[in-house]
């Protein structure tokens, strides 16, 4: 069975024309939380150290670090972008595999637009069909490739990345599978590193490695066109299960970006339906963590294994604990990026509360689905059923809620007016005459007759 070669023509073939309205709106959607996600995390420790450390290495100012003054080459911006973009655990998932799919995608074609000029809508369809790419492949191993320990969004973020710049470069068939090989050959990201700067590191490498995937394969660099399918290739060799039909059925009939969700909660999605329960009740009873005596949870097991973290010791950890994540869901009425600083971590009150919950895996609960039980030191008890969480397909965020956390990520780097300017051109994207548009309006100060077109 071709594989390879056949997901390489698809995109070596698609055209914008024929991708649905409905499907360009949500790509828009995808790219609007993307940038926000970017510059709010643009000065963050974890792209503050990765800046340092690569500077003395780094090319000529070729491309932005969204959010920032400095420039570096198109390699080591989509580095930083992807870590940046990442690093705050606020983008977008789909759920079925738990991919984070604009990352990869994003930070690599935008970081080859301001190199090599592209519109907005062929810098639309590129990313379009790199998260096509990604998720497909994902869907293929999925969950045994994520199981085995591998972080899934690294992993298959490369692919993604590697089809979005081919695109965007204009490589043919042949020089397309080369591409998606030599991405799949950096293919990487261990689960053991959630928690940490380098579950950010992973989607910055995705967005890079795909990228020189793709300026590689345009110099006839060679690779094998057997990447996905081959019995020492990708799907054999990071994977216990696969299936490939995933990849290549239906083609250009659907489109896995029309499953993409995005966070109100800056944390391991999985944690949301206890979340959104813990805010629901705090809200409606009035509670401030003081009057509580327990709370226990009823979730999804995934939640146990992705976010079973007891006693976090820093905001990164803090966001793979739902014992934190509830507490300050009931003590602050939230979990935004300042939920999960170092501070908030160590916070005595969080603490206090954070030992009183309690959580037991269901098999029968979906990702989205979580029972929340609160016992007041009264004796009263509260109860919630989060059927689906906010932010997921079944209750999803509107475009006003995309703004609004657009908003409030870039408040602080951005004045109000840069950030309305930001946010109008990332709705207006498919009519942008030069994607690289985005990145130069998301330094703070820019100011040019050309960011108003």
């Amino acid at each position: 069975m071709e594989v390879t070669g056949t997901l390489a023509r698809f995109v070596v073939d698609a055209q914008g024309e024929k991708i649905p309205p409905p499907v360009i709106h949500e790509a828009v959607r995808s790219v609007v939380n993307w940038i926000g996600c970017a510059v709010g995390g643009c000065r963050h420790e974890a792209v503050d150290r990765a800046m340092s450390a690569f500077a003395p290495f780094a090319g000529p100012g070729q491309a932005t670090v969204l959010g920032r003054h400095e420039r570096t080459d198109i390699l080591n911006a989509a580095l930083l972008n992807g870590i940046s973009s990442h690093v705050l655990d606020f983008d977008d998932t789909h759920l079925r595999t738990v991919i984070h799919p604009a990352g990869p995608v994003a930070s690599a074609a935008l970081a080859l637009a301001e190199y090599l000029p592209c519109t907005g809508s062929e810098f639309l369809l590129a990313f379009i069909l790199g998260v096509e790419v990604e998720c497909r492949i994902g869907n293929a191993v999925t969950p045994a490739h994520y199981d085995a320990g591998w972080h899934i969004t690294g992993t298959a973020g490369v692919f993604g990345a590697a089809a979005a710049a081919g695109k965007l470069l204009g490589l043919d068939d042949r020089q397309m599978a080369w591409a998606l090989g030599t991405a799949g050959t950096q293919s990487s990201g261990l689960r053991e590193m959630l928690g940490t700067m380098c579950k950010g590191l992973h989607v910055g490498r995705a967005a890079q490695n795909g990228l020189a995937s793709a300026l590689l394969a345009r110099n006839n660099f060679t690779s094998s066109v057997r990447v996905l399918e081959a019995p020492r290739g990708f799907a054999y060799v990071m994977s216990t299960a696969r299936n490939f039909s995933e990849i290549t059925d239906g083609l250009g009939e659907s489109y896995q970006i029309s499953l993409n969700t995005y966070k109100p909660f800056a944390c391991g999605i999985v944690a949301h339906p206890a979340i959104d329960g813990g805010i629901q009740l705090r809200n409606e009873h009035g509670l401030s963590g003081d009057e509580i005596e327990r709370i226990d949870l009823k979730v999804a097991p995934y939640v146990l294994e992705l976010m079973g973290k007891r006693s976090p010791r820093s905001g990164l950890e803090g966001k793979f604990s739902v014992y934190h994540s509830v507490a300050v869901a009931i003590v602050h009425g939230a979990a935004g990026s300042s939920e999960y600083s170092d501070d908030c971590v160590r916070d005595p009150r969080v603490i206090a509360l954070r030992d009183r919950v309690n959580a037991v895996a269901d098999p029968a609960l979906r990702k989205d689905e979580a029972y929340v039980r609160i016992e007041l030191k009264n004796g009263k008890k509260l109860e919630k059923h989060v059927e689906h969480a906010v932010g997921s397909l079944d209750r999803p965020m509107s475009d006003k809620d995309l703004d609004s956390k657009f908003r409030g990520l870039v408040a602080g780097i951005l004045t109000k007016e840069e950030s309305d300017r930001l946010l109008d051109q990332c709705w207006k994207i498919e009519s942008l005459r030069d994607a690289s548009l985005l990145a130069r309006a998301s330094i703070p100060g820019y100011s040019s007759e050309a960011s108003a077109r």
